[in-house]
């Protein structure tokens, strides 16, 4: 029964080695690959050692964030995705029990996402796809994305939203790495409220959405959802009756809260207590095992410091650790 780390990322040999021997790739510098960051740099030997060395067994692969180029040229971006997946694909392949993968697809047109996603799940093998939290600014509760998640829908895709490079913090500050500590939390809410706000998880119920670093602010803030939807206790009369009225474009069928347990989100929490209350409140079935290797930001020793928490129970413990991400991946 293996221990799956649900979030971990992969930077392209084909893409270290175009920087090293002519310092670009489709027109990315060494940046955006975060080489020199955290463990970004390493080879995939170096990467199996770790792995072995952290009681790791296997990792869901997604190419590096800076790679979503959603404000790229289209063609250049489809041209770097499908290389990024295939050498998902390709390091899958070497190590069959290590690994499984997530492709990262060119969300500004949602034709060429669906095309790059039945791909990578039909031809390449992979789960699903990686998302920034949104799309060069827009928000997955337009309309032109409805067809991508019917077809996620229909492929049964793991759905795994983690920010990109800029969160909704960096306009109004930069300093003290806050759009990645407040940012990065906030934007996960976002996706969560405009998914269910937006009607998108009563259209497609069968969607599997995981929210990276415990769904940030999601499960602390889902009751203050249920509040401006006019869900709370006094707010309700016939149906749900918003505070400042029903104009704002709400359009899902049940409280907000009502839709936690269907998402799944990782432990990347860094407290015991925070994920005991992520638990309590999504369930302990909605949990899995992510710490964001190899980048900076990575959930250290994530294994035992799972295995010690006093606040789970054993039982507890071997869902996040196996059970959940296991049924997830559909193993």
């Amino acid at each position: 029964m293996p221990v799956i780390d649900m979030h971990a990322h992969l930077t392209p040999e084909r893409y270290k080695e175009a920087i090293r021997s002519r310092g670009e790739w489709y027109g990315l510098d060494e940046a955006v690959g975060e080489l020199g960051h955290g463990g970004f740099s390493k080879s995939l030997p170096e990467r199996l050692a770790e792995m072995d060395a952290l009681g790791m067994d296997m990792q869901l692969l997604t190419p590096t964030v800076g790679f979503y180029q959603y404000d790229n040229e289209l063609e250049v971006t489809k041209r770097i995705h499908r290389e990024c997946n295939d050498e998902v694909a390709e390091t899958i392949e070497k190590h069959p029990t290590r690994f499984d993968g997530l492709a990262t697809v060119p969300m500004q047109d949602p034709a060429s996402a669906i095309a790059e996603m039945q791909r990578a799940m039909g031809e390449l093998g992979l789960k699903g796809v990686i998302l920034s939290d949104h799309v060069a600014g827009r928000t997955y509760d337009e309309p032109d994305f409805l067809p991508f998640f019917a077809a996620a829908e229909e492929l049964g895709a793991i759905l795994f939203f983690h920010q990109g490079r800029d969160t909704c913090v960096n306009e109004r500050i930069q300093r003290y790495k806050l759009p990645n500590a407040v940012g990065n939390l906030t934007e996960r809410a976002l996706v969560y409220a405009t998914l269910v706000f937006g009607g998108v998880i009563d259209r497609f119920p069968d969607l599997k959405p995981l929210l990276a670093h415990g769904g940030g602010y999601t499960a602390y803030g889902v009751a203050r959802m249920d509040k401006v939807a006019g869900a709370l206790e006094g707010d309700t009369g016939t149906g749900m009756m918003p505070p400042f009225g029903a104009h704002d474009g709400f359009s899902q069928k049940l409280p907000p809260s009502d839709y936690l347990d269907r998402f799944s989100y990782d432990c990347c929490t860094y407290s015991g207590p925070v994920l005991r209350f992520l638990i309590d409140t999504v369930g302990i079935d909605r949990v899995v095992l992510g710490t964001d290797y190899p980048a900076p930001m990575v959930l250290h020793d994530a294994v035992n410091w799972v295995r010690e928490l006093p606040e789970l129970t054993s039982a507890e413990k071997e869902a996040v650790l196996v059970g959940n991400p296991m049924s997830l991946l559909g193993l």
